[in-house]
């Protein structure tokens, strides 16, 4: 992976008071989509009868997965729970400290994908499966723990009717794209990983129809199309390699 030139990364102060700055109106935004309980139970059934319309496969043929052991079940709440905002904090840091030019991209994505989430969640209030007894489906969370949420609470930061888009598989989305965009060779296609073991996370808990990350996806993309990545060569040459590792002149330099 290519660092680029440190001359181009961001001021840090400015950074962080703008990662807060955003950060706290994403928890406003969650907390003004709080509520509307009966219009969230109804938009469910709505998304549910849209799924069998579209031939989606069943959730619960998902969830079946997991629910032969404890341990994987708990293993995919942990996942659900620990992994959503420690894994984009230390993406955007590393990205900001090795990658700034992309960083400043990956970071305005980011914020259109979440503003975006934000207006859906209020436009669209949506129960999880895991609150509709007559889905079928278990809430993992609270069969073993752990979880995020308790009993329902339209008065707390913790909205759990912003099932649509599911920020847990865009966020996922946007650290593999920019992983992949900055890396080299094959196998950072590997970073694919992690948005899909994260849309299988949502679904198999129970927290998320497939219908909410199919749409975090679409919104991600279009707003990839709108904000494009910095073009090869115009974040400035990349430092040069006097030297390997053992400490002998690379290739193309001369011998001192």
């Amino acid at each position: 992976m290519r660092p680029t030139p440190p001359k181009s990364r961001p001021k840090i102060v400015r950074e962080l008071l703008l990662v807060i700055v955003l950060y706290g109106l994403y928890r406003l935004g969650r907390l003004a989509a709080n509520g509307h309980v009966s219009q969230a139970f109804a938009n469910a059934a709505r998304v549910w009868s849209w799924e069998r319309a579209a031939h989606l496969p069943g959730e619960a043929s998902v969830q079946g997965l997991i629910l032969h052991s404890r341990a994987v079940e708990k293993a995919a709440n942990l996942y659900y729970s620990n992994v959503h905002f420690p894994a984009m904090i230390v993406f955007l840091v590393w990205m900001f400290w090795r990658h700034p030019g992309h960083y400043v991209w990956v970071r305005r994505v980011l914020t259109a994908l979440t503003g975006a989430g934000l207006a859906l969640h209020l436009a669209f209030p949506l129960a999880p499966p895991r609150m509709v007894p007559a889905f079928g489906l278990v809430d993992t969370g609270r069969l073993v723990g752990p979880s995020p949420y308790g009993d329902v609470d339209t008065q707390g930061l913790a909205n759990q009717f912003a099932a649509m888009p599911s920020l847990h598989v865009g966020w996922a989305l946007v650290i593999a794209v920019g992983l992949i965009t900055v890396g080299r060779g094959r196998r950072r296609w590997l970073w694919l990983a992690h948005p899909a073991a994260t849309l299988l996370v949502v679904v198999s808990t129970a927290n998320h129809y497939w219908l909410d990350g199919i749409v975090a996806v679409t919104l991600l993309a279009v707003a990839l199309f709108l904000i494009r990545a910095p073009a090869p060569g115009s974040l400035g040459p990349e430092p040069e390699r006097t030297s390997r590792p053992d400490g002998t002149p690379a290739p193309g330099f001369p011998r001192p």
